[in-house]
């Protein structure tokens, strides 16, 4: 099969939630279908999709069924089990590939890639079992952060451990998984990478995103960053390398702590897809991070990533999402709902940008 889809080609599309839907916007306005299999029956993208199947991912029958449908394959979120790619990849093109998915979905791989990559990360140590996390405290010292070495997003599956009379309780929230034990990292800021590779190795960075987190929930991103030019330059650089390193083809995301006057930027996760902290680019940018990802898993070439101005988004979390009348009334907001039909906490309805 060609590496480039043609205008009337379909993409399909792993997880149905609300990148998925946008991926599906995005992918037709340039002419191109998306097939979304999800298990969700209540899946947001499902409703914007040409097609939608309701499955397993573990299913190998409906998802050779699916792929036979599709010209390529991408996914949506980094829970897609890395078994499912692999089978994919013996049917379709999967952009990005299984490669990515399975470092970027454990956190002990990631951290060792960005040392191996000459990244500075916070200190780290594979923690199996209660001995494990002692040892790893006496190496690293307190305050340190718990988390279970996958499946953990939003704060969930993690734990700050201030005192070793917490070490217990910490230890709890592994419930049998594997876990890493990471320094406490004294930051001044958090910001954000998302970029793009090609099929052939085009690479295209939008500015660096800084972010606000509530309840560790992204609340709100703002570029340009407050953040030096070469510490930007070094943020950038660093995504490059893990990108390449990874052979990704789509958008991503590097999240980084800058810890220090001087710009010092630490990487902190890496995720494979567009990320919430790109979402200012749908309103801000010439190219948005979804048109980006669909180019790219397309085979066609990169859109330009210039910055329209200062720009804000706003995450709509639950009952945020009721404020949308007030939210119209302003002529400079762009609103963007997800269509999900439960308003909850800590769930995210929408967001909004602004052009400052």
């Amino acid at each position: 099969m060609n590496d480039r889809l043609s205008p009337g080609e379909t993409i399909g599309i792993l997880g149905g939630g609300q990148l998925a839907r946008m991926l599906a916007l995005a992918a037709a306005r340039l002419g191109l279908s998306c097939h979304i299999f999800a298990p969700e029956a209540d899946s947001p993208a499902f409703s914007v999709s040409t097609r939608a199947t309701l499955g397993d991912y573990r299913d190998e029958a409906a998802l050779a069924a699916f792929s036979a449908s599709v010209s390529a394959i991408t996914y949506e979120f980094e829970n897609v089990p890395v078994e499912t790619v692999r089978f994919l990849e013996g049917l379709r093109p999967v952009r990005p590939g299984s490669k990515a998915l399975e470092v970027t979905q454990d956190r002990l791989a990631e951290k060792r890639l960005a040392r191996a990559l000459g990244a500075r990360t916070a200190d780290f140590a594979e923690v199996n079992s209660l001995d494990d996390l002692k040892a790893a405290i006496d190496r690293i010292g307190l305050p340190a952060v718990l988390k279970t070495n996958r499946f953990g997003y939003d704060g969930k599956g993690q734990a700050k451990i201030l005192t070793a009379a917490e070490i217990a309780a910490a230890f709890a929230i592994l419930r049998g998984q594997q876990g890493i034990l990471e320094s406490f990292v004294r930051f001044d800021r958090e910001v954000s990478v998302v970029a793009t590779r090609g099929v052939e190795g085009a690479f295209a960075a939008f500015d660096v995103t800084e972010n606000e987190h509530r309840n560790h929930i992204l609340h709100r991103s703002v570029v340009p960053a407050t953040i030096s030019g070469t510490a930007a330059r070094e943020a950038i650089a660093t995504a490059r390398k893990i990108a390449e390193a990874l052979d990704y083809v789509g958008t991503f995301a590097v999240e980084f702590f800058l810890v220090d006057e001087a710009g010092q930027v630490i990487v902190n996760e890496i995720a494979p897809r567009v990320h919430n902290s790109g979402h200012w680019t749908m309103d801000g940018a010439f190219t948005c991070q979804f048109e980006q990802h669909i180019r790219a898993v397309a085979g066609w070439p990169l859109g330009d990533t210039t910055r329209l101005g200062s720009v804000e988004m706003i995450n709509l979390i639950g009952s945020d999402a009721a404020r949308w009348h007030e939210i119209l009334a302003d002529g400079r907001a762009h609103l963007h709902l997800y269509g999900k039909t439960e308003m909850r906490d800590g769930r995210k309805m929408g967001h909004v940008n602004r052009l400052l």
